[in-house]
């Protein structure tokens, strides 16, 4: 969860994680922050990637 800060702002990103059987994407935007779960993984993946090209970014993280 590396968010450099520019400007006084944190760059936008998409983290994935993994935990208790459960997915969680986290999308960094705006200066806030929002974590969703998700029971598949492939959905989260989805989600992120979707998240990923609305926000313009190369890559999203997983952790």
């Amino acid at each position: 969860m590396d968010n450099r800060i520019s400007n006084g702002q944190i760059c936008p990103c998409v983290e994935v994680v993994e935990a208790c059987g459960e997915w969680h994407v986290r999308v960094v935007a705006d200066d806030e922050a929002k974590t969703l779960t998700f029971e598949m993984e492939s959905f989260a993946l989805a989600f992120a990637e979707g998240q990923r090209i609305r926000l313009g970014l190369d890559k999203f993280v997983r952790l």
